[in-house]
């Protein structure tokens, strides 16, 4: 027996602004249901769905888990710049001169962008 990884969840101040952020970023749509609770799912095999419930307390220190991403059709350089456009940031968490880009989503989550582009 095992397990599988089904789904992420991301606690946050505003549950919709941040699904739409990371919708737009990955291409996913967001589930039907409440709007207090919203999931993410993506076509198959695209990996876990993403949860964002609301929490009050607010982010306070760097993630212990994040998410990378990987451009598609793009080069890495350009995926950071319209992630820009969309809301996130660069972050320095301290990893130093690396092939990946860190950000932070609009409130505050890193992640980072890898340099291998996926088509």
């Amino acid at each position: 027996m095992t397990s599988r990884f089904t789904g992420l969840v991301v606690d946050c101040a505003e549950p919709k602004r941040l699904a739409e952020f990371w919708a737009a970023v990955l291409g996913w749509q967001p589930a039907p249901g409440d709007d207090e609770e919203i999931e993410l799912a993506g076509p198959p095999g695209s990996g876990p769905d993403l949860l964002f419930i609301p929490v009050p307390e607010p982010k306070t220190v760097k993630n212990r888990l994040h998410i990378d991403v990987n451009p598609v059709g793009c080069e890495q350089e350009q995926e950071v710049e319209r992630l820009i456009g969309l809301g996130a940031r660069r972050v320095d968490v301290g990893q130093g001169e690396q092939s990946w880009v860190v950000l932070a989503d609009p409130e505050g989550n890193e992640f980072c962008v890898l340099r291998s582009r996926v088509e």
